[in-house]
């Protein structure tokens, strides 16, 4: 009987062993607008096949510098597809690995309902002292930001007024702290299932800026850990594809 029971306690440790060696992580550098997302994705990454994502969240183009520096970042999603293209080019991926995992979508948002039209007229009415941006030298969406006032006739009369986040996360904080009144957003941090999660917002058209294509790429310091690739299949699968569309995402394929 002691024998039998010493079987069982030591076949139970077995397991234990087997089931932790196979669960493994992955180091992933995300841009800032994509961070309620990816923490979605990591989740039922997590349930599907037991390995962990290790996020990091914050400007593409300070991710890009980190990553040139040598840190331990193993995938890179990134706001735009110029730094992935660059790192690729650039001899920092695995051949192949990079892929548009979703196209954003430019908003300017306000905490307040009712302060932004649905056609973005309260800018043309500059009766704001603060309008919020991304630092357009690190962050795709503020380099849009600034194309879309460009665009309007506006970019001298604003200039004053503009308020800098080093990330698109900063920019959205002014705004929702009240700091800025309104401010230039990913589409994907107001909007969930639909519809507005807080305040009141003007969906830039796209026409008045770049295609906001955001690229994934698996980089060189991930070549030699499988789950890096399976965390970027993983991303074009249908789970992720879903969640990524629920935030107003468009699918890259599309």
């Amino acid at each position: 009987m002691a024998a039998m029971r010493f079987a069982v306690v030591l076949t139970a440790g077995l397991l234990s062993v087997s089931t932790s060696a196979l669960a493994a992580e992955v180091q992933v550098a995300v841009a800032a607008n994509f961070t309620a997302p990816l923490q979605a994705i990591a989740k039922q990454f997590e349930l599907d096949t037991g390995h962990r994502v290790r996020a990091s969240f914050g400007a593409t183009g300070q991710f890009y510098s980190q990553i040139k520096n040598g840190a331990p970042f193993e995938v890179f999603l990134a706001a735009d597809d110029d730094r992935p293209a660059r790192l690729e080019s650039e001899g920092d991926t695995v051949p192949g690995s990079r892929f548009t995992y979703a196209v954003g979508t430019l908003a300017l948002w306000s905490a307040q309902p009712g302060y932004v039209d649905d056609q973005g007229g309260v800018l043309k009415k500059n009766a704001f002292r603060h309008v919020a941006i991304a630092n357009p030298k690190a962050a795709p969406y503020g380099l849009t930001a600034v194309q879309v006032m460009q665009k309007l006739g506006l970019a001298d009369t604003l200039k004053p007024k503009i308020v800098e986040g080093q990330s698109i996360g900063q920019a959205q904080q002014f705004v929702g702290s009240g700091n800025a009144e309104l401010g230039f957003v990913a589409l994907s941090q107001i909007y969930k299932d639909g519809k507005l999660t807080s305040g009141s917002a003007w969906i830039v058209p796209g026409d008045l800026h770049d295609t906001i294509k955001q690229d994934a790429v698996v980089l060189a310091k991930g070549k030699d850990n499988p789950v890096a690739a399976e965390f970027a299949a993983y991303l074009k699968g249908p789970k992720a594809a879903e969640i990524i569309k629920s935030y107003g995402y468009q699918l890259g394929g599309q």
